[in-house]
């Protein structure tokens, strides 16, 4: 009966775990996340992220990325990309971010396989700086999706 209960238990967290990693985003560096994009076609989401340390990134992490539901939908519809600025930056990484204006700062910006901005349906870009709430984010990408994905 022990081994039968240990048996179980062991099956359950593997199974559990299995089902934990699927939501979780598997970033990219901007070198590896561009010829990607361009391959599969997809929109990029790349983040200009400092980690931890950062209040708007901390909370990004926790409250958006860890959502299930939006990680699947990133790593479904989008190819995620990290751009760390704790580390020096490339300068294909420091050319994107004057692109957008990032002033050495922390941002969050749509772009094409083409590396081109994706503007939200009142032709505002979609980019963020601050705090970024879940449910719009999650209008966010369904509409990405919808729109961005039909034209190409």
């Amino acid at each position: 009966m022990k081994r039968h209960f240990a048996l179980f238990m062991l099956l359950f967290t593997l199974c559990s775990s299995t089902v934990f990693a699927a939501d979780k985003i598997t970033w990219l560096t901007l070198k590896d996340g561009l010829p990607k994009a361009k391959a599969e076609k997809k929109a990029m989401i790349v983040d200009f992220f400092f980690g931890p340390e950062c209040p708007r990134c901390a909370k990004l992490q926790k409250e958006v990325y860890e959502d299930p539901a939006i990680a699947k939908k990133i790593t479904d519809d989008f190819i995620p990309i990290r751009v760390d600025l704790t580390k020096k930056l490339s300068k294909d990484e420091e050319a994107l971010g004057q692109k957008y204006d990032y002033k050495s700062d922390c941002l969050l910006i749509f772009l094409d396989y083409d590396s081109n901005l994706i503007k939200d349906q009142t032709g505002k870009k979609l980019c963020f700086i601050d705090k970024v709430d879940p449910d719009e984010f999650i209008t966010y990408l369904d509409h990405i999706k919808k729109t961005y994905y039909k034209a190409h």
